[in-house]
This record gives C-alpha cells, sequence and structure tokens, in this order.
C-alpha cells in the first residue's frame, strides 16, 4: 500500500528518539520528547540504531504496536531512532474494474434491469431533455395520475402526449379539426365552383382551421372527410360535383343527375381521401353543378373533418 499519511494537515511521519541504557533491549512509552510510541502494524516501522537502519527480525522485533525489542542490547547512551509510518484503509471502495461494471459511463453506455425514477410517496417526477433552443420531458403527472411527454422543463406545461392509468393515450396537440355549415346556399349558380362556408367549428386542435380553409402545420399525411349535403338537386342537371381541393391536387366525387326522373329532396356525397400534404399546403372545399335548372341548395348538414396521420 502507498505511504499517504495522517491528514494534510498533519506530518505524514512520527519519530520517537530514544537514549539508551546499558544492555537496554525494549523502547517503549515516551521518548526524549515525550511522545508515547505507537504503530498499527511493525512493518510500517523504521528503527535506526545511532543512525544505522536496523533489520527487522534479525536485529530486532516490532509486533506489540506499543513497544520496540532489539535482539541484542544496546550501549549506554545508544539513540535509537523509531519512525513511524501512517496507514489508512478506504471503506466501501471499488476498484476501476468494479467501477466500470457497476455504474453507467457518461457517453457510449447501456444499462439492464428497472430504473426507478422517485418512489411511492414522491410526487411529479421527470427525465427532461436540456435542447440548444427547446427543452422537452417525459415525467409523472401525479395529480392525474399520467404519464406525459411535454414541451418545456415544468411538467404539464404543454402536453404532447399524455398516457393516462387506463392505458388511454390523447395528443392534445395533434392537428384535427371538425366544421359544419350551418346556413343554406341556397339556389346557388350553375356552371361555376363554389368554395363551401362553415360558420361552425366543432372543434379546431391546434388551431389549424380559419377561413374557410384548413393549413397543413407540417408535413404529413393526412386523413381528410367531407360529407357534403345537398338537397331539391335538380334532374335536369348533368351532374353534380363536390370535391376537397388541396395545393397538390382535387379530391372529388360526382352524380350523374340525369338519372334521376324527378327532383331530388335530399342527396349526399362523401369524399375521403389519405392526402398527401406539406407544411402550410391548404385544403378547401368546393362544389359545382353542371346544367340543368338553378334550384340545388347546398345544405347544413354538410360536414368537413381531418387529422394529422403520420
Amino acid at each position: 500500500m502507498p505511504y499517504i499519511g495522517k491528514a494534510p494537515n498533519q506530518g505524514v511521519r512520527n519519530r520517537f528518539i530514544y537514549s539508551a541504557t546499558a544492555g537496554q533491549t525494549s523502547f517503549s512509552g515516551s521518548d526524549a520528547n515525550a511522545f508515547t510510541l505507537s504503530y498499527s502494524d511493525g512493518a510500517d516501522a523504521d528503527v535506526y540504531q545511532n543512525g544505522v537502519l536496523l533489520k527487522p527480525s534479525t536485529d530486532y522485533t516490532a509486533t506489540s504496536g506499543t513497544s520496540v525489542v532489539l535482539v541484542t542490547g544496546a550501549s549506554l547512551n545508544d539513540v535509537i531512532e523509531i519512525i513511524v509510518y501512517d496507514t489508512f484503509s478506504i471503506a466501501n471502495s471499488y476498484t476501476k474494474a468494479d467501477s466500470d461494471t457497476r455504474f453507467v459511463n457518461v457517453t457510449g453506455d447501456t444499462m439492464t434491469g428497472d430504473l426507478t425514477i422517485g418512489d411511492a410517496s414522491a410526487s411529479d417526477r421527470k427525465i427532461l431533455f436540456d435542447g440548444n433552443a427547446q427543452d422537452f420531458h417525459i415525467g409523472l403527472d401525479d395529480s392525474t395520475d399520467s404519464l406525459t411527454i411535454g414541451l418545456g422543463s415544468t411538467l404539464g406545461t404543454t402536453s404532447h402526449m399524455v398516457i393516462d392509468a387506463t392505458g388511454a393515450i390523447t395528443k392534445p396537440l395533434q392537428p384535427a379539426f371538425h366544421v359544419s355549415v350551418n346556413s343554406t346556399d341556397s339556389n346557388f349558380a350553375i356552371n361555376t365552383f363554389h368554395t363551401a362556408t362553415f360558420n361552425t367549428e366543432v372543434f379546431d386542435q391546434n388551431g389549424d382551421f380559419a377561413s374557410n380553409t384548413f393549413t397543413a402545420p407540417v408535413t404529413g399525411r393526412y386523413q381528410l372527410n367531407l360529407i357534403a349535403w345537398f338537397e331539391d338537386v335538380a334532374s335536369s342537371a348533368d351532374y353534380i360535383q363536390v370535391e376537397i381541393t388541396t395545393s397538390n391536387t382535387r379530391y372529388f366525387g360526382v352524380i350523374d343527375a340525369t338519372g334521376f326522373d324527378r327532383t331530388v329532396t335530399y342527396l349526399t356525397l362523401p369524399v375521403c381521401v389519405l392526402a398527401d400534404m406539406d407544411a402550410n399546403d391548404t385544403a378547401i372545399v368546393r362544389y359545382y353543378q353542371s346544367g340543368g335548372d338553378v334550384q340545388t341548395d347546398f345544405g347544413t348538414a354538410t360536414t368537413f373533418s381531418g387529422y394529422l396521420v403520420a
């Protein structure tokens, strides 16, 4: 074991000096400076006689912890000098090999088994991901017994995904909308496209629908659903068409009205599509009658909805 000493503010060794009597072999107790001889291990002591280093076992024994015994008695006034070095042991310490197998490195490491954050009596607990421009967290919201993934360093400030105690998963900021028409466009003009006016928002999660237009906040695949409601459809019309028009393309439904033998009181045309939309692409609803009498109404039961799928 390397020698370190007692402590930074103490000597690194103890020196005991005795002046021998004729034939004296045992040296203990107070020395010439009133220091009392003591050592923890004889192997950590050096014994000198008149400046000559003695050999353990051959010239002396040091086993009691309080005395040194010469094999051959000293001469009168011989100087016996005993230097005792301090030793210490570190309790509950690990070697480097122990530490490498026990602790997870800061980078480039893996761990097995369970990791518990907090305890049964603890309240909110979270793991914080500290980003350059924005922080994110994964944490337990103890007040609602739910696991949340969200924006910011404070739990519950902005939740992107919430898993409750039943296992239900909600995404409060996931783009999703549902709007409807609450006023009839009566006897709309034929042979021209009309943009549907949606007066009522059932919900607009993330605030992406405005002015009769859905605007994609991010690039992705969006499920868009339209149920167009027509009333008093003229049988004289060549066809009735409704469409979801996006920045990229058109998705439409059409019906040939010449097959009707009379005015159709109620008619619905659904259009459902998984649309590819880039960020800031838009989607609107348009309707059209080709030819025939001006009598068809675009009705209040029309609904338009959509959400981000992937």
